[in-house]
């Protein structure tokens, strides 16, 4: 019997998670390729045949996606396997009935058919939407543990997007570490704030290397659910967080309503900057989905190193780019900061871009007044550069994780925005993890 033709349509994380756990030494499929969206340029990259295995004598390639109904047809397919999140149910049904038209298969697989089982404990911190707070999360949970003698390493959802074969298990526990590994600024925003609290971070490929790496040096294994994906580890304690902002996103979010379902403790966060309507909404829906999670609200508490560069001056606001993009929200914590320490303006950075920034804008049409922390390559990265530098405006409020500072040469003085969690109810996340640790752990 021939294997079945695969397209794995992907943006070059959860793809080539499920290629290794699912299809690598699957007899009954062949993957022909990968389709690639979400992210800038990685349409024109290789699954390298050395990651592939020995079913697989040459490299796979990759497309736009865009191309689907074309590559359909050229490689007869019968089967295409979606393998990325942060998407509403209509465009996973869109995309469903374009394929089905095209005469293949469309196809979700069920989070545990990719689910890796640990020898350690493991916590994952997911979410309904990008930029729901999943990294203050982490940081605090890491903290806490930290503060009980247990030594916890924190596995990242991947963001593999230089050279695939250098990037198979990946350790970062330092600045140095991020050079080496040429990081993006996307890259740098998730790993720069556990380096500086002293936590280990692994990232890459193949995350069974990865894990097996990780639990050598790890009391309790932390998953960061970037992109608001479901866990590539089977998790001890599943958190979740929903965004205050979004209500209703729990409902029609696929992923995101994935693991609501499958939560044990759902996170209402960012309450102080949304309405009393909304967090209802979120509850009931909750709790309509998941009967038995426990739901708890909490807040970011956002501060500013250098308020008197806010109060009365004009600003620019540069924020996390995924949170903006494919987050969809239209201001972060950059921007509440501009209005909490009453600039006198928030300067339109769109009339000033350049290059990829200002195609960002253009595919982004409800960004305003914030600049996505675009960076996901040295090209774009000087642009934004240069977009920053060309802007009128007395100081940069950088609301995004990184410090743009030690890579970008500004010339404006910046103002750095932290911005941590706080739950408003009990039981707190240290109350939480303090159970969990009685529960599945001796120290």
């Amino acid at each position: 019997m021939n294997p079945r033709k695969v397209i794995i349509a992907g943006a070059a994380g959860r793809d080539y998670h499920n290629f290794l756990m699912y299809f690598k030494n699957n007899p009954r499929y062949k993957v022909v390729a990968f389709t690639a969206a979400q992210i800038p340029g990685i349409e024109k990259r290789v699954f390298p045949k050395e990651l592939a295995g020995r079913r697989y004598k040459k490299d796979i390639p990759t497309f736009p996606e865009t191309k689907l109904p074309e590559l359909i047809k050229r490689y007869n397919i019968d089967e295409v396997f979606f393998a990325y999140s942060d998407v509403s149910n209509q465009y996973i049904m869109e995309k469903a009935a374009l394929v089905s038209a095209c005469g293949a298969d469309f196809v979700l697989t069920r989070p545990e058919a990719t689910m890796l089982k640990s020898r350690r404990p493991v916590i994952s911190v997911c979410a309904v939407r990008t930029g729901a707070g999943k990294s203050p999360t982490t940081r605090k949970i890491c903290r806490i543990l930290k503060e009980m003698n247990i030594n916890p390493v924190l596995v990242r959802h991947p963001m593999p997007y230089g050279k695939l074969k250098k990037q198979i298990c990946q350790r970062f526990a330092s600045y140095e570490d991020l050079d080496k590994h040429k990081c993006t600024i996307e890259e740098r925003e998730e790993y720069e704030g556990h380096i500086n609290e002293g936590v280990t971070i692994y990232a890459g490929v193949d995350y069974e290397k990865i894990l097996r790496r990780a639990e050598r040096e790890a009391d309790v294994i932390i998953w960061d659910g970037g992109n608001n994906d479901f866990p590539f580890y089977k998790p001890d304690l599943h958190i979740v967080l929903a965004d205050a902002r979004r209500p209703g996103h729990e409902l029609s979010y696929y992923h995101g309503s994935v693991n609501v379902r499958m939560a044990d403790v759902v996170i209402i966060n960012k309450i102080k900057t949304a309405s009393k309507r909304d967090i209802e909404t979120i509850e009931e829906n909750v709790k309509m989905l998941n009967p038995e999670a426990l739901v708890v609200k909490a807040n970011m508490h956002k501060e500013a190193d250098r308020p008197d560069m806010i109060r009365g001056k004009r600003v620019l606001v540069v924020e996390d780019g995924p949170t903006l993009t494919h987050g969809g929200l239209s201001f972060g914590a950059g921007y509440l900061a501009a209005m909490k320490y009453k600039a006198k303006k928030v300067v339109d950075p769109r009339p000033y871009a350049v290059g990829t920034i200002k195609k960002t804008f253009r595919k982004y049409k409800h960004l305003e007044k914030v600049l996505p922390a675009m960076g996901y390559g040295r090209k774009q990265i000087k642009e934004l550069e240069k977009t920053i530098n060309r802007i009128p405006c007395d100081s940069v409020i950088v609301g995004t994780p990184v410090d743009l500072g030690r890579y970008l040469k500004i010339n404006k003085p910046l103002v750095k925005v932290t911005y941590e969690i706080h739950t408003t109810e009990r039981p707190s996340i240290k109350e939480m993890i303090e159970r969990f640790v009685r529960k599945k752990i001796t120290v």
